[in-house]
């Protein structure tokens, strides 16, 4: 494949394929709320962060995209540690950021994509690698990933704090895609226990999942890392999808 990668700083003729994108995540994870400060300015305010990759033969169809956003860290502004809320936490931080002026000094990954006809074909890591280059040629030292390990939906009763450190006998993790982190060099911080908080009616997770959600207590659902938390009495179910902190020094 003749792949060619660039941001939508570069090539904001192509933002109608990130609309049009054959997004692979479950429906669920639509519906977390924070997402709505990143996306709806991923071609506006994040262009930069925001790389397209498609092949030359097929222009109107992206293979993959990837996401990222710049924040701020530091001991003077109360963040001397990685957010425990994960994806929403260093969303939430960067949108803080912007509205008190402040300078970004580090960078995290939000999402890598790829077309669900072509995952299993070695694209992730180099959008992983694309990745790491575009925070690097935007000054960048340090890249963070709040990672969402692709294997963890086997075992949602599984601690993720277990989980995350399993490795094989070559020192690398069990997890695929902690694996492909590590071997372009990224290490395991620690694990955030609520990466994402996803809450809805019972009406409206039966619509998600196509699950009868008619019981109370949990629930386990397709594609989900964690059981999700069902009170028919109180009529909402919430999901808190746990992610590990895995740290890329570019």
């Amino acid at each position: 494949m003749d792949l060619h990668i660039a941001s939508l700083a570069e090539r904001p003729d192509l933002a109608h394929l990130l609309r049009e994108f054959d997004d692979p995540w479950p429906e669920f994870m639509k519906y977390d709320p924070v997402g709505d400060l990143y996306f709806p300015r991923a071609s506006t305010t994040f262009a930069a962060w925001t790389l397209l990759a498609w092949d030359p033969r097929e222009p109107d169809r992206l293979v993959a995209k990837s996401h990222s956003i710049p924040f701020t860290m530091g001991e003077d502004i109360g963040r001397a540690a990685l957010p425990d809320d994960g994806w929403d936490g260093v969303i939430a931080w960067a949108w803080l950021d912007e509205l008190a002026g402040r300078a970004p000094t580090h960078v995290s990954a939000l999402e890598v994509a790829i077309r669900p006809d072509l995952q299993g074909t070695g694209l992730a890591s180099v959008m992983l690698e694309a990745k790491r280059q575009n925070a690097a040629r935007l000054g960048f030292h340090d890249l963070f990933a709040p990672v969402r390990p692709n294997g963890k939906h086997l075992e949602p009763h599984t601690p993720m704090s277990d989980y995350a450190f399993r490795t094989r006998a070559d020192g690398l993790p069990v997890d695929p895609w902690l694996r492909l982190h590590a071997r372009v060099g990224g290490t395991i911080e620690g694990v955030c226990p609520r990466a994402m908080t996803i809450s809805g009616t019972l009406d409206e997770w039966r619509s998600w999942t196509g699950l009868p959600f008619d019981e109370t207590g949990d629930v386990e659902v397709p594609f989900a890392l964690n059981p999700v938390h069902v009170s028919v009495e109180h009529d909402h179910a919430v999901y808190v999808e746990p992610g590990v902190w895995v740290h890329h020094r570019i």
